[in-house]
């Protein structure tokens, strides 16, 4: 790789598709941490969230991968894969995502994880996320645990900003809802 010059994934993906090793462990280095992240937020289990980082990469080493650079970024495309090897894995843990629908839930301003994530209530609030409905627990662990912007979290779940923005403020109120019958303290305020 040339000194001041990154290259950008889809240069990486290219370059590994012909073959450039360490295109490939430049790839795996710059996304894997954060897709198994991703994946340990939205399963619980270390060991689900290795094999889904895991499984995207040798999803997109397959000869037959489905990636197209003029349909979207080949971060947003991984992000993809995880979500739906995420969808598989919660099914074979025998965990189905929550069925309480997305509007059943009043909506609150508040910062929750804002004040817990250091503190200790974070068994409550990991407890509190995973009971999520998984488009609520996405946007939470893109903006809220990974600290991605509304811009950034749409572009990865494929959806408006608007959406994201909206997810994420019913998302807070269930946690606030959830975290409050549980007893742990919540954190008012704006972020």
């Amino acid at each position: 790789m040339t000194f001041g010059m990154l290259k950008s994934d889809e240069q990486l993906y290219q370059l590994m598709k012909k073959g450039d090793s360490q295109a490939f462990a430049d790839l795996y280095e710059r996304r894997e941490p954060a897709l198994y992240r991703y994946a340990l937020h939205m399963t619980g289990s270390t060991a689900a969230a290795e094999e889904v980082a895991q499984e995207v990469f040798v999803q997109l080493m397959a000869a037959n991968t489905r990636f197209d650079e003029n349909r979207g970024s080949l971060e947003g495309w991984m992000y993809g894969v995880a979500r739906n090897l995420v969808r598989v894995q919660r099914r074979k843990a025998g965990k189905p995502a929550p069925t309480a629908s997305l509007d059943s839930e009043p909506v609150f301003e508040h910062d929750i994880l804002g004040g817990m994530i250091d503190g200790e209530n974070l068994t409550a609030l990991r407890a509190a996320v995973a009971e999520l409905p998984p488009a609520y627990r996405e946007a939470v662990v893109l903006c809220d645990l990974e600290e991605r912007n509304y811009d950034e979290a749409a572009r990865l779940m494929g959806c408006p900003v608007g959406t994201i923005r909206s997810r994420l403020h019913r998302a807070r109120g269930l946690l606030a809802a959830k975290l409050k019958r549980a007893g742990a303290p919540v954190y008012a305020g704006s972020r």
